[in-house]
């Protein structure tokens, strides 16, 4: 249970990352630009979008990550 709630929370705070990229970007970004701006891994990038894909704060703009 303790290491689903460690996901939980760092899920949220790798949204916050992809979320803060996207906005300082003020574009649609590819997951590879968006983990080198928020200097995450490319699959911290993905729990991330996956959270706020789930919120709907993200969208699909060309193939990219945009903010909805």
């Amino acid at each position: 249970m303790l290491a689903l709630l460690e996901l939980q929370v760092n899920a949220g705070f790798r949204a916050g990352d992809v979320y803060q990229a996207l906005a300082a970007s003020e574009k649609a970004l590819t997951v590879a630009e968006i983990a080198k701006a928020a200097k995450i891994s490319t699959e911290d990038v993905i729990l991330g979008i996956g959270w706020l894909f789930k919120e709907g704060k993200i969208k699909d703009e060309d193939n990219k990550v945009a903010l909805a």
